[in-house]
């Protein structure tokens, strides 16, 4: 009997010792601890609580009826946007314009920090980085309204081009510019943003890397190859594992809705618009939940699919 008691009081006097220093060090940095507490509320209330909706994926809801449906459907709203022409399209559409998308930019981005991290005029450095991230903060509605007023048949690009001999284009209806309009009009609003990880990535640097590069008679490319770019080479990788998990994800639902019309659909329709056009247009909520459920799933397999990849070439990952 000794022999227990023995062997049972240290664990909870351990057990006492690991509660007291967790109360300890909430009561000692509470005001953290609560900052802390307004995004885990956040996320609750507006990303956790809702999922529970999903289950309409499977049932039948009526407006007016209980949020969770009325009626057992089983799979019957997954077998129908499966056998739905439309959604193939804007599931396609939605993969060919968020990977041509990140073909563009991706590569443009880093470039640009690269070289803004070379400029060593602190003015000129801070007024490029100004201009370039003033266009992330506009708001996408006028983001929208300035592309087609820039792009209308009587505005200043079809001036130029009318001006040149040609003739006047009407992009905003034609299907085959619109993937042009949305890469280029997204690289120039989010060059700058998106520099700022990859910049606060070769601050990090050690300067002394760059000094021996200097003494082994490396000059600034050479330095950029062998110092810069392996030292933020596990920024890279993971913003690339969280672009490539995004890729049939619903991030340009604002621009596309604002752009498009009923003559892009063929290139512009993405499942984003086609789930509000289901869901919210026309009334049938458990079809676009059933739509939003594989969306996620797609997602999830090319979240997961990058991070293993990112793995094994370069180390590091997300998880």
């Amino acid at each position: 009997m000794a022999t227990k008691s023995t062997t049972i009081a240290p664990q909870s006097s351990g057990n006492q010792q690991v509660k007291t220093g967790i109360a300890k060090h909430i009561s000692e940095y509470w005001m953290l601890y609560l900052m802390m507490l307004i995004p885990l509320i956040y996320y609750l209330v507006f990303r956790y609580i809702p999922m529970l909706g999903n289950i309409i994926a499977f049932r039948r809801y009526r407006a007016g009826s209980s949020i969770f449906g009325d009626e057992w459907s089983g799979l019957k709203y997954f077998k129908q946007f499966i056998a739905d022409q439309n959604f193939w399209r804007a599931f396609r559409n939605t993969l060919l314009l968020n990977f041509k998308y990140l073909l563009v930019s991706f590569p443009i981005t880093l470039i640009f920090a690269l070289l803004l991290n070379e400029v060593r005029n602190v003015r000129w450095k801070k007024f490029v980085q100004t201009v370039s991230y003033l266009p992330h903060f506009i708001s996408m509605v006028i983001m929208a309204g300035m592309i087609r007023e820039l792009l209308s048949t009587s505005g200043p690009i079809n001036g130029l081009i009318e001006s040149l001999g040609g003739t006047a284009i009407n992009f905003m209806s034609l299907p085959e510019w619109f993937t042009t309009i949305f890469v280029v009009s997204g690289v120039w609003q989010g060059i700058g943003w998106g520099s700022i990880l990859y910049l606060a990535a070769m601050s990090g640097i050690n300067p002394e890397l760059y000094e021996a590069a200097s003494l082994d008679g490396a000059n600034k490319f050479q330095q950029c190859l062998h110092v810069t770019i392996p030292g933020i080479l596990p920024t890279v990788s993971t913003l690339l594992v969280l672009n490539i998990g995004s890729l049939c994800g619903s991030a340009a639902f604002e621009k596309v809705f604002l752009l498009y019309t009923s003559t892009t659909y063929e290139t512009a329709d993405i499942i984003a618009t086609y789930v509000y056009r289901m869901g919210i247009g026309s009334g049938n909520y458990s079809y676009a939940t059933a739509i939003s459920l594989f969306q996620g799933l797609i997602n999830l397999v090319l979240l997961t699919a990058a991070n293993q990849a990112s793995k094994k070439l370069t180390g590091s990952g997300l998880w």
